[in-house]
């Protein structure tokens, strides 16, 4: 654990079932006359009548909304230049509205200090390289995983480098973030299991980081024990309001926890997958965490003990090992149960890729720095040949 830790995240944070409808109220907490706004979002939220009620909230303020839905899934720094070009600049907002899945809210951080920064998006990739704060946001999550409404993180593809790559930057954390259970009803299941399990897996990597903290550790545990709680029923019974709140709350207990201590080797792995054979992010987490995790094992059993406790799986009277394989089983029994797939032959993985796919994964040292152990090319090649059966 290191000596000292800082810890930051966002100014204000609204939650409850039905809390978008205060919108256009607490955007007075901004702390800047707010006219006009650029509205990001995704066509599931059109479709769910979303965008139509946000947008007549606003009006209703007079405030003039300019609404923009095409940012990619797994956006990439082209697609994100794009659209700052044709549908953000050009509108001068005073603020950015998302509402979306990660990719929206990412989109929407990056949009924000695009606006206020004159630096190329791509000499703004890595660590605390954005100069000046961006333009206030408030950011809604619809999905119960990235936890990106409350991280200073940006995901960007590179399709020339096939790879994914973040923007760290206190600068991305919004002032306002709206935490509105209802939004999550409507999730697909499939959605529901892989951004559940990224959600956990960035609870369970902070809580094993070198980086881990008092701070960390707190809402690591909360959230694990939240999520392990609600995952198997948000995902078998979609319209559960219990179990969905629970998972928006673990979901932002994660974001904040990688926020003070950061993920490791798990989503340094699965950066490759999604940037070369686009595996979307939560799925190669997913496929990843339970042999990521028995290969740390022998350097961090102690604290998967108490993990497997927090997830109530353990009992404090097993030994240190058997907690710890008792929370593997558990992670490789919910990817079953979720029907999130085991098999990277799926999506036209090979053994002929593994190579290049672990110098990728190895140069993400931002990531690997955090692990407990130290790997080789060799190891992580044989993780991912775990996935190859």
């Amino acid at each position: 654990m290191p000596a000292t830790y800082h810890f930051q995240t966002v100014k204000h944070l609204v939650h409850g079932a039905g809390s978008l409808d205060q919108l256009s109220a607490k955007l007075e907490l901004l702390d800047t006359p707010v006219t006009r706004v650029v509205l990001v979002t995704q066509n599931a939220m059109h479709r769910l009548g979303v965008t139509e009620r946000v947008i007549a909230q606003l009006q209703a303020a007079n405030i003039s909304v300019h609404m923009l839905d095409n940012v990619e899934i797994e956006p990439t720094l082209e697609n994100i230049e794009r659209v700052f070009r044709e549908d953000v600049a050009p509108h001068a907002p005073d603020a950015l509205i998302a509402i979306g899945g990660g990719s929206v809210l990412d989109a929407a951080k990056l949009f924000a200090v695009m606006l206020t920064n004159d630096t190329p998006l791509r000499d703004l990739l890595g660590i605390d390289k954005v100069k000046f704060p961006g333009k206030p946001m408030v950011l809604v999550p619809t999905t119960s995983g990235t936890g990106s409404e409350v991280t200073p993180n940006a995901i960007v593809t590179l399709p020339d480098e096939e790879l994914k790559i973040g923007v760290v930057s206190r600068h991305l954390l919004p002032t306002l973030v709206l935490l509105d259970a209802l939004l999550t009803l409507s999730l697909p299941k499939p959605i529901t299991a892989a951004t559940g399990m990224d959600a956990f897996t960035h609870s369970l990597e902070s809580f094993i980081s070198t980086k881990a903290n008092p701070v960390s550790d707190a809402f690591a545990l909360e959230s694990m024990r939240l999520i392990s709680g609600s995952i198997v029923t948000a995902y078998e019974h979609p319209d559960h309001i219990e179990a969905r709140g629970d998972m928006l709350l673990g979901s932002m207990y994660g974001g904040l926890a990688l926020t003070a201590a950061g993920t490791a080797a798990v989503h340094a792995l699965a950066y490759p997958l999604g940037g070369k054979f686009h595996v979307t992010h939560g799925v190669a987490n997913a496929m990843l965490l339970p042999h990521v995790m028995a290969f740390n094992l022998d350097s961090c059993a102690p604290r998967l003990k108490r993990a497997a406790c927090a997830c109530g799986v353990a009992q404090p009277t097993d030994s240190d090992d058997v907690a710890a394989h008792k929370l593997i089983a558990q992670i490789s029994q919910w990817t079953q149960r979720l029907n999130i797939p085991q098999n990277l032959r799926e999506f036209g993985v090979g053994e002929e890729h593994l190579a290049d796919m672990a110098v990728a994964a190895s140069k993400v040292t931002r990531l690997m720095a955090n692990n407990p152990k130290p790997l080789t090319l060799a190891e992580i090649e044989q993780l991912y040949r775990c996935l190859l059966p």
